[in-house]
């Protein structure tokens, strides 16, 4: 009897231990066991293999110095304290982004192609999240950034099948040629149709007929951004305007492709289209890729588009349903979000804010963004409480000062620009870094905190007709009159609306 029971217990012990095993599985665990294992996996956020210990990324200093950012414990999140101690009073760039996968397929600043002059990095500290409740740091491209690698292993060449995802966002997108993560050519050029294989997401329509404004979930398979094999996916309205989204593509080089989106905070996946290559154009079926991998820019080095990314991998063969269903909850369950810190309404970097007026006419107003400007306005809906929702940040120009990012987009930050306030990218440039850092002082009316430009000493935050500017008292624009002036720069810093 005591031997069964040991048996039992021995099991019982077993069927444990594989629970646990699979309730920790990361993105290319969960590929690997399916049989689609990934050829490549890249992520400045956290480890996509739950053994993975080595690096994430390496950023590169103003001065020239390099530092690998791993992670915090095996198979976790990154170690974005040892990027800000090493970046500290400096700017750095994001040099290379390391995969994670045995192929080592790793990612460099991309150089000139057929469409574009040789790139540049990524600004480091653009894009801080949240991960699991862990500051982490995605990857900004602006225009004119991106990355590449033209000597892989193992990925798809030829009409073979392959499938990949990336996590991104759709509050940082355009119309410009293309936000792509995926297969490419290996020589930066447009080499015909059907020479790539990258999923894509933007604002770009490229055969007309979309289904609403966009953003939109994409194959990009050279000279044609498709989603469906007509061009257009007339049913689908995109992901709407999202922190994180996961857009997913695969496809089996012959006469097959799907495409699958989802919000990358909470739901499953969404299939937009399963189908046959593309018959609008001929050259797809078989495709003809390449290799190469690209992240941020189209095969020819096309640069013109901005993105946000977070995670990215691609696999040898076509997951199955039930992978890319498992990869997905995987991603919801890593928890990206905003802001990192507890939302106390304190100016400690990582703490969420909102910023009350304080003059007797405006004291139920806040500042909040509105397509794209700061103004302030009563709040009342849930847009109005997502827009009035800042992230404290150490100063971009400044660390002994202040940066706020938007709650609900993602590296977006508050910055002036001929003296009004926007909501605006960080797009890595010393202007817009000095634009978007501010100095808090006591307040100006005597109660609360004001906030001083840091580029242009005098000029404080100040609210004028509903619309907030840097403003200097009694200067010579009509929001610097001394009328109001000290209550209009006075703001109380609160709880955040979301």
């Amino acid at each position: 009897m005591a031997g069964i029971l040991c048996l039992i217990a021995a099991c019982l012990a077993a069927v444990t231990t594989t629970t646990a095993q699979a309730a920790t599985a990361l993105p290319c665990d969960i590929y690997g066991s399916a049989g689609t294992p990934c050829v490549a996996a890249h992520s400045t956020t956290r480890a996509l293999y739950s053994g993975y210990n080595g690096p994430l990324y390496q950023v590169k200093r103003a001065d020239g110095g390099l530092a690998d950012i791993g992670l915090l414990t095996t198979g976790g999140v990154a170690n974005a304290a040892a990027q800000d101690s090493f970046c500290a009073n400096t700017t750095c760039i994001i040099n290379v982004i390391y995969d994670q996968s045995p192929r080592h397929n790793d990612l460099t600043i991309e150089g000139e192609g057929g469409a574009g002059r040789a790139d540049v990095g990524a600004p480091a500290n653009a894009l801080p999240v949240s991960v699991g409740g862990h500051t982490a740091y995605g990857v900004e491209i602006s225009s004119g950034m991106g990355y590449r690698d033209n000597s892989t292993s193992g990925v798809a060449v030829n009409g073979q099948p392959e499938g990949m995802y990336m996590v991104a966002s759709s509050t940082h997108v355009n119309g410009g040629c293309c936000f792509d993560y995926g297969n490419a050519e290996t020589n930066n050029q447009d080499t015909g149709n059907g020479h790539m294989d990258a999923v894509y997401l933007g604002l770009r329509c490229e055969f007309g007929g979309c289904n609403g404004p966009g953003p939109w979930v994409a194959a990009d398979l050279e000279n044609g951004l498709y989603q469906s094999n007509t061009g257009t996916s007339a049913g689908d309205p995109g992901p709407g305007i999202l922190p994180y989204v996961t857009a997913m593509l695969s496809n089996n080089g012959q006469n097959h492709f799907a495409l699958k989106r989802a919000n990358a905070q909470t739901g499953g996946l969404t299939t937009t289209y399963s189908g046959s290559e593309p018959t609008v154009k001929s050259g797809y079926s078989p495709l003809h890729q390449e290799g190469a991998i690209v992240l941020g820019t189209g095969g020819d080095n096309s640069n013109a588009d901005v993105g946000s990314f977070f995670e990215g991998v691609m696999t040898t063969g076509v997951p199955s349903d039930a992978a890319d269903s498992a990869v997905q909850a995987n991603i919801v369950s890593a928890g990206y979000g905003g802001s990192n810190g507890v939302p106390g309404g304190s100016l400690t970097p990582g703490s969420s804010i909102s910023l009350r007026a304080t003059t007797a006419c405006c004291t139920t107003r806040y500042l909040r963004h509105a397509n794209g400007d700061a103004v302030t306005s009563v709040i009342s809906s849930d847009l109005d409480k997502a827009d009035a929702t800042w992230i404290v940040r150490r100063g971009l120009a400044n660390q002994s000062c202040l940066s706020f990012e938007s709650k609900n987009y993602p590296g977006d930050y508050l910055r002036h620009s001929n003296y009004q306030l926007h909501r605006q990218p960080f797009d890595g440039s010393g202007l817009m870094a000095q634009d978007a850092t501010f100095c808090a002082t006591a307040g100006n009316s005597g109660a609360y905190t004001s906030f001083q430009s840091d580029n242009y000493p005098g000029y404080d935050i100040r609210h004028y007709n509903s619309n907030v500017y840097i403003a200097h008292n009694g200067g010579a624009n009509p929001w610097d009159t001394t009328t109001l002036w000290a209550q209009d720069t006075t703001w109380e810093v609160t709880a955040p609306w979301a």
